[in-house]
């Protein structure tokens, strides 16, 4: 009784924090989208600090009303004037929180790429865009067989999405994985992971492509649950998940991996996949590590 009251009172509380901080957010979206020039610029700070103020605030929630420790290890040398390219394990609706009590306020407000149909969903495409996240076009091997002309658009689409952060940092989070973790896909990809299923380079290399020269660092962000079962959200906001460690290590980003053709280059395609490989195998030798230690 006593989780189902917590659960039932935090939710009231993000509820309306969302509630009150999305009316100013969408007005300096607005304004943003009808103001000149450097008012734009303005304009979007305005909305990032609301939405950091937004996660601020969550993060006092959590700390006030529910009993979770954030273990945060790593991550002295985070700076809110350099562009982060963020990589991490995905295990559960949790993850997006731990990553809030991680990086918020640390580093510039952390961005994922989207799909461009998502900008047409009412209210919350307006936000991702008036917040900067990236919207980004893929055309399909078939289609591209048919419009060959069209070979290459995506990226420069996308290219041009981020000309933006050329003026000012940004952090973007690519999970690997493309989903969250179950033993049972695990299973079925076979993956050779304990701990992870098997990473994908090419949502990486897209990113690495179109942003490869303005991207500072890697912070390779390992999310951990001590407890045997991975929680869901609702065990977070009722009070039942004791302990989360969030492992952060910086890692430099070598120019190379955005400098090669990853569509049509099989050799460049199989150097970014060693990379990703690698990355992942630290990682779950780290998961192991972490899990093994004692309360």
């Amino acid at each position: 009784m006593r989780r189902l009251l917590t659960g039932c009172f935090v939710t009231l509380l993000l509820l309306l924090n969302t509630l009150i901080l999305i009316g100013p957010l969408l007005v300096f979206a607005l304004l943003k989208l009808i103001a000149p020039g450097r008012w734009r610029d303005y304009a979007s700070w305005a909305v990032m600090w609301i939405a950091e103020t937004w996660a601020e605030i969550d993060k006092l929630i959590f700390r006030l009303c529910i009993p979770t420790q954030w273990d945060i290890r790593g991550g002295a040398d985070l700076r809110g004037d350099t562009s982060y390219l963020v990589v991490s394990n995905h295990q559960s609706w949790v993850d997006i929180p731990a990553l809030i009590q991680t990086l918020n306020r640390r580093t510039p407000f952390f961005k994922f790429f989207l799909k461009k149909e998502l900008i047409w969903v009412p209210f919350l495409g307006l936000a991702w865009w008036a917040l900067d996240y990236p919207f980004m076009k893929r055309y399909s091997k078939a289609f591209l067989a048919k419009h060959p002309e069209l070979a290459g658009k995506d990226l420069e689409i996308t290219k041009q999405a981020c000309e933006l952060f050329k003026r000012q940092p940004v952090t973007v989070v690519n999970y690997l994985e493309g989903t969250r973790y179950t033993a049972a896909k695990s299973a079925q990809q076979q993956s050779p992971f304990k701990h992870l299923l098997k990473p994908k380079a090419g949502g990486v290399a897209f990113v690495l492509a179109a942003m490869g020269e303005q991207l500072d660092a890697l912070l390779d962000v390992t999310v951990v649950y001590p407890q045997q079962k991975i929680p869901g959200f609702w065990d977070l906001i009722s009070g039942s998940v004791p302990r989360v460690i969030v492992d952060i290590q910086t890692r430099e980003l070598d120019p190379a991996l955005s400098q090669g053709d990853y569509e049509n280059d099989p050799q460049f395609r199989q150097q970014v996949q060693n990379w990703v490989n690698q990355l992942w195998t630290e990682k779950d030798q780290r998961i192991s590590e972490l899990r093994g230690e004692r309360s």
